[in-house]
């Protein structure tokens, strides 16, 4: 499909019939200050790809289509510290009993293991949970440290990734979130989490006109 860029006028004649329509064309060629041989070009245009509708009589009324070449582009500028969530993590020396009771407490599919210094080291799913669940071992004495995905084959984010990036990154792992940290002196200290929910609450904000 063929993305056509507005001009900043047909923007503009977009937002008047969104609010005011149905208008004619006269009317919005005054309220832009413009004739209305000058502003035929552009109500052509817009009509030809669907943006607005034409009817004898009455005028022209938007159709409820968007630029979603616009959409895509705000998409890509939101960043992640906008949406991410609060982090909820284990200790490294808790044990996997415990760790299923903060998932399960938490109503969160991936924990965060970290160490006396908020320190990323590891990360635990539901799946590795369930794993570690099935067999005949003590979940009371069974460190997290035993079975976590450790560093570095954990994906990560940073507070000024863009939410596009980092949800294609959730897709291509086939994972539910992603922690968000920022480096120390120690490492990488956790304090967010990103995961396919934040992002689903970008979109449903943009289509609810709250950021576009």
């Amino acid at each position: 499909m063929i993305k056509i860029e507005l001009t900043k006028r047909q923007e503009q004649i977009i937002e008047i019939v969104k609010n005011k329509g149905p208008i004619t064309g006269e009317n919005i060629a005054d309220l832009l200050d413009l004739t209305r041989a000058t502003l035929r070009p552009d109500l052509a245009i817009l009509t030809m790809i669907g943006y607005l509708e034409a009817r004898p009589r009455v005028g022209y009324y938007f159709t409820g289509k968007t630029n979603d070449t616009q959409i895509l582009e705000k998409i890509k500028k939101l960043s992640v510290e906008d949406f991410q969530s609060i982090p909820v993590v284990v200790d490294r020396n808790s044990s996997v009993y415990d760790a299923v009771c903060a998932m399960f407490l938490e109503d969160v599919g991936t924990l965060f293991v970290v160490d006396q210094n908020s320190v990323l080291v590891g990360v635990l799913s539901r799946k590795d949970l369930l794993r570690a669940s099935i067999g005949s071992k003590d979940l009371q004495t069974l460190p997290v440290d035993i079975i976590m995905t450790r560093m570095p084959n954990i994906t990560i984010c940073y507070k000024e990734d863009s939410i596009f990036e980092v949800a294609k990154s959730l897709i291509e792992k086939q994972i539910d979130a992603v922690p968000v940290v920022r480096e120390s002196p120690n490492g990488l200290e956790v304090v967010g989490r990103f995961t396919k929910t934040n992002f689903t609450r970008a979109l449903v904000d943009i289509v609810q006109n709250k950021l576009y």
